[in-house]
Order: structure tokens, then C-alpha cells, then sequence
């Protein structure tokens, strides 16, 4: 009969902890079902869409302002747009009778991070105010540069690290993208749809990096 090595208790108690550790940071650090913005387009739609955009320099910042784009506007039911984005987002949620989240469960794709707190998390724009200004929405009216600024039908807002969102600012994807290189590709697919879909050019270096982090995307 063959004796099977005997493995000391103490050793087989510890890596019994450290795979439950493990396996406990991977459930954190997974993003929620269904927490993302909606409409992402396969690779080949967002390939074909990045085709399609024109391509030309950038429009001058002159008269840009916030303002011109109102937004976090009322959705019904006592929640604006950023508190409808919060709720979208979480894994789970608790909110009052104002509809601010009271508590919650969010993770931010750029980072990976996990938040309980909804102060900790701005709503980005994916294609930021400005960029959209620069890239055609100086000629819009108020009215279609509001819808824009509220997009809850594609893949234009989502809920993400506070800190990591100033970071980004109003840069495109040519001098910023999201510190997870993971995150990349879904990134790309946002910027490149939300651009198709509102009519706004980008510039070459845009372009290309946009082209380089598609590459990145498997479907």
C-alpha cells in the first residue's frame, strides 16, 4: 500500500485561508453585473463607427462654459441624472426619499477600485464637455448640448474614483486613458460610439489612440 505524505495541519489550514483570501479580493474586485453604461458596441461596430468619423482639427474653447451644457437634470422620481447613474451603477444600493444613496456598493472601472460611499464617486462623462465643445457641440443648441450632457441611452456617463475622473479632466484618449489597462478596450468602444452617435469629429491623435486600444478588444 503507498502512504500518502503527511502535510502538517498548520501548513494545510493556511493555504485553505489564503485560497478563501483570494477568492474574496476576486469577488471584490469583479465589477457588479450589468453596472456598465449601456449600449457598448462589439469591436467590428466600433471599428467601423472610429472609419466613419471625421477627422480634422480641433474647434477653438472660445465661449465655452459648463453652463451650456445643463446637467444633472431631474429623471422623475425625485432622482437627477447623477443619482440615476449611482443606482444604474451599484451593486447594491439603499437610497432615501430624496433619492441621494444613503449607502452602496460600487466599483469603478478606471481603477478597479471598490467604493461605499457615494461622495467618492464622480460621474464621468465619457466624452467630457469640453472635448464635446472642441469637437463640434459649440454649434448645438442648449437644448441638444443638455441632452448630451444627460445621455442615459448609450454609453456616455458612468459612476467611477472621484480622483481618477479629475485626473482625466477634459483630456481625450490621446493623453489619457484609464489606469486599468484592462479597462481600455470597453473605454475606446464608449468614446468611439458616444462620438458616432452625437456627430462629433476627433483629431488624428485621438484617432490613433483610439485605434491602438481597440486593437486591444478580443469581440
Amino acid at each position: 500500500m503507498t502512504l500518502l505524505p503527511r502535510i502538517p495541519l498548520r501548513g494545510l489550514l493556511t493555504a485553505v485561508i489564503t485560497l478563501l483570501l483570494f477568492a474574496a479580493v476576486a469577488i471584490v474586485a469583479a465589477p457588479p453585473a450589468g453596472a456598465l453604461p449601456p449600449g457598448t458596441p462589439s469591436k467590428a461596430t466600433a471599428q467601423t463607427e472610429l472609419n466613419s468619423l471625421t477627422v480634422r482639427t480641433e474647434e477653438s474653447m472660445t465661449g465655452y462654459s459648463r453652463d451650456l451644457f445643463p446637467h444633472w437634470i431631474n429623471q422623475g422620481n425625485n432622482c437627477n441624472t447623477r443619482e440615476t447613474v449611482l443606482k444604474r451603477d451599484a451593486d447594491s444600493i439603499t437610497v432615501g426619499s430624496d433619492c441621494s444613496a444613503t449607502s452602496g456598493r460600487w466599483y469603478s472601472y478606471y481603477d478597479g477600485a471598490t467604493w461605499y460611499q457615494a461622495s467618492d464617486l464622480d460621474i464621468d462623462h465619457i466624452v467630457a464637455l469640453a472635448e464635446a465643445w472642441r469637437s463640434g457641440a459649440r454649434h448645438w443648441t442648449t437644448s441638444e448640448r443638455q441632452s448630451f450632457a444627460n445621455d442615459l441611452s448609450g454609453p456616455q456617463l458612468i459612476a467611477v474614483t472621484d480622483n481618477v475622473n479629475q485626473s482625466k479632466g477634459d483630456q481625450d484618449p490621446s493623453t489619457w486613458q484609464p489606469p486599468l489597462s484592462s479597462a481600455r478596450c470597453a473605454y475606446s468602444k464608449w468614446w468611439i460610439h458616444t462620438k458616432y452617435r452625437w456627430g462629433l469629429h476627433l483629431q488624428s491623435s485621438e484617432k490613433s489612440a483610439l485605434q491602438t486600444m481597440l486593437n486591444t478588444c478580443s469581440s
